[in-house]
């Protein structure tokens, strides 16, 4: 039986999206994830800057053994979580 034949089919070139296509969509992917970062290392300088103790917080686990240190941020993680959680809430209420 021939390739062509039923049992076989045969992905036609027009099924095949165009390689321009997808690296163009590719490419704004990448453009809107550096401009996300570009953001968040703006805003982590300006509060750098501002003298909060974000990552210092009482209750945040910090360990110093002899040649270990082990750092465990929880209460930063659960003030960022709730003020996140807050954004994100009113957010889409707005839509």
């Amino acid at each position: 039986m021939s390739i062509a034949g039923s049992e076989h089919p045969v992905a036609c070139v027009r099924d095949v999206p165009r390689a321009g296509l997808v690296m163009s969509e590719f490419g704004k992917l990448l453009a809107f994830f550096g401009v996300i970062l570009l953001v968040l290392g703006v805003v982590f300088l300006l509060l750098g800057r501002t003298g909060l103790p974000i990552g210092r917080l009482p209750g945040d686990i910090l360990y110093r053994g002899k040649n270990t240190t082990f750092y465990f941020p929880i209460t930063t993680s659960l003030l960022l979580s709730i003020v996140l959680s807050l954004v994100f809430y009113v957010i889409g209420r707005l839509r």
